[in-house]
């Protein structure tokens, strides 16, 4: 990973620690701010939830919902018409419980320049028709 200078005057990762292709890829769109114009911190952490459970339910092979989000860390802003790249990998499953770390990464509009902006932890609990946590079944080849 390499780091230079952010906005704030602080290292910035500028590359993914390459996890493969983004869960998610969109871009921030006007709609998606807070008052001051900038890219509004729940749409983020909405985008992540997202990535996250896509993760979740692919691994446990069916419904999962969100149990607890740990330690979301805001480093930078995003803007109007960044493009914004959402990574998600598993770091641990267990009985019926599965953890998900997630990045965002924004590449500015105009240029090919990188940056983390956003991280968190996700926790799932797979769950059944009933809506009760069900065990997460041994893992399939490919995810």
């Amino acid at each position: 990973m390499t780091q230079e200078q952010g906005s704030d005057g602080a290292a910035a990762d500028t590359q993914p620690s390459h996890r493969g292709a983004p869960v998610i890829r969109t871009i921030a769109m006007p709609a998606d701010t807070n008052p001051a114009g900038d890219i509004f911190g729940g749409w983020l952490m909405a985008q992540m939830d997202l990535a996250a459970g896509n993760v979740a339910a692919r691994r446990s092979r069916g419904r999962c919902a969100t149990i607890a989000v740990d330690a979301i860390t805001f480093h930078h802003p995003v803007f109007v018409g960044d493009e914004v790249s959402l990574y998600a990998w598993l770091i641990k499953v267990g009985r019926s419980s599965l953890r998900i770390q997630v990045e965002v990464w924004r590449r500015e509009r105009a240029s090919e320049t990188t940056m983390k902006v956003t991280e968190a932890t996700f926790t799932f609990v797979a769950i059944g028709d009933d809506r009760r946590p069900r065990p997460v079944p041994p893992e399939a080849g490919g995810i």
